[in-house]
Order: structure tokens, then sequence, then C-alpha cells
């Protein structure tokens, strides 16, 4: 059973004039997960979004540093369980189901 507790994304572009931060934030807690993003581009004011999901509607859900470990494990037990499917949450914040 995998579960994120915790998980941070950074990602920095530099783009001329102005470079571009993105950071995504993601924490568990008792009610379900709460993501926040932050978008910072040039000398502008950074943009932030935050928004939670309940546990119900996470049941199952697989983030992307908890899918690298998967993918890890599946490939040194050199296995793949046909129609692997989890539901996951995409760059919008959307949920969604990955597959591989």
């Amino acid at each position: 059973q995998l579960e994120t507790l915790e998980q941070e994304e950074q990602e920095h572009l530099e783009l001329r004039p102005h470079p571009t931060e993105k950071t995504t934030h993601i924490v568990s807690h008792e009610q379900g997960m709460t993501v926040t993003k932050t978008l910072q581009e040039g000398e502008a004011e950074p943009q932030c979004l935050s928004f939670s999901y309940s546990r119900a509607k996470l049941q199952g859900v697989l983030l992307e540093g908890a899918s690298l470990l998967l993918l890890r494990v599946l490939a040194r037990r050199q296995t793949m369980p046909p129609d692997l499917v989890f539901p996951a949450i995409n760059i919008e914040g959307d949920l969604c189901t990955s597959s591989y």
C-alpha cells in the first residue's frame, strides 16, 4: 500500500526576459489532501492556487512520486499486471486516471 504524505515539485524555466518558477506542494492530512500551486513569472506578484480533496475521492490515488516508486518495483520484479489503472491528479489539479 502506497500513500503519499507530502510531495514537493519545482520547475524553473529561464525564459528571457521573464524567468518562470512553478511549485506544487501536496500534503496529506486527516480530512484528505491539499494541493497548493504557485506561479512566479519574472518580477510579477506570485499567483497562488490551493484546493483540497476528501479522503473518499482520493481512495487509491497515485501521485507522481509514488508512481515512480511503483514503476521501479515493477521493473525490479520484471512483471506488469494487465490493465493497471490508478486514480491520479493531472497538471490542472483535476482527478483523472493513470494507466500503465
